[in-house]
């Protein structure tokens, strides 16, 4: 079999710290986490961010691996130069290879444990469907959104995000801490069944497919004009009906929701998307059968 190196990545926005905290703590004992006997590159994503508590310096490090940000020399902000570092370094074609990426992240919004997927590589819903035939937990497809692209895991052959919430930024909980450590773990134990051939792959894979996101109201001067209605807080992945209220104007006045089709909505007022004018983002729910080259593509990386 082939060498299989994981590169596992803590704080790639700064302000979340859990998973940061879990990865040195393991650095400095590694029977904290069983990772299957594969060899695992934990790094800090973005530690300047981290060193500060900020969710980035000077542009989401999570937005800086799109191929004209990394192969622009013009371009120097740090972020997009540690993007760089990460593929030098650790990509596939890197000093120190890894042929998966599993990106660490918390939520403000009430999300419980979940994956991201961006787009639909087929190692990335290979491994994504066996986790949560072992786990149960939902998968957000993060596609189709020409506003937000250059997500790390895209430079790597097969990738997945982990997103456990809900943590204020910048807080340990222990939650968190102990949801992150299973997930890794559960991961590294499903790559070690694929590649022994010791399980079957799941029927299907239940996927959230982004549609589109949903701002706060606005006025002309481009200043919020509504909050979200109490009744939405913490309903990420249950299904809107036609005329939920899902906004609050000052005066009381009900924004409602319009549309016919019960999209379900996720990252439900999560705090870093204020920036990026996204109150909540839109998904529709999809069962996917499971397809043989998914797991033929995933095979051929890890051997």
């Amino acid at each position: 079999m082939c060498e299989l190196q994981v590169l596992l990545v803590a704080g790639t926005h700064g302000n979340e710290i859990n998973a940061p905290w879990l990865i040195d703590q393991w650095s400095n004992n590694p029977s904290l986490i069983d990772v299957s006997g594969f060899s695992v590159a934990g790094v800090l994503g973005n530690r300047k961010a981290f060193n500060c508590c900020r969710r980035y310096l000077e542009r989401d490090l999570n937005r800086s691996f799109s191929s004209a940000l990394l192969t622009d020399s013009s371009i120097n902000d740090y972020e997009v130069l540690r993007a760089r570092e990460l593929v030098s370094q650790y990509g596939p074609d890197g000093t120190d290879p890894c042929q998966i990426a599993i990106d660490l992240h918390s939520t403000t919004a009430c999300m419980g444990s979940s994956l991201v997927l961006y787009g639909r590589r087929p190692a990335d819903l290979a491994l994504a469907s066996f986790i949560q035939a072992s786990l149960g937990i939902p998968v957000y497809l993060h596609e189709a959104d020409n506003s937000q692209k250059g997500f790390l895991v895209e430079s790597w052959p097969c990738g997945l995000v982990v997103e456990i919430g809900p943590v204020p930024q910048g807080l340990l909980e222990a939650n968190v801490i102990r949801q992150t450590k299973m997930i890794i773990e559960v991961c590294f134990e499903e790559i070690a069944k694929i590649r022994s051939g010791n399980n079957s792959p799941p029927n299907h894979l239940i996927v959230h497919r982004h549609i589109r996101s949903i701002d706060f109201p606005r006025n002309s001067n481009g200043e919020i004009i509504a909050y979200l209605h109490p009744e939405l807080i913490g309903k990420d992945w249950y299904p809107l009906s036609k005329d939920m209220p899902i906004f609050v104007e000052a005066n009381g006045n009900i924004i409602r929701y319009l549309e016919d089709d019960c999209l379900i909505p996720v990252f439900i007022n999560e705090a870093s998307y204020m920036e990026k004018n996204i109150a909540m983002s839109l998904t529709k729910r999809e069962l996917w059968s499971f397809k043989p080259v998914w797991l033929n593509e995933l095979n051929e990386l890890i051997g």
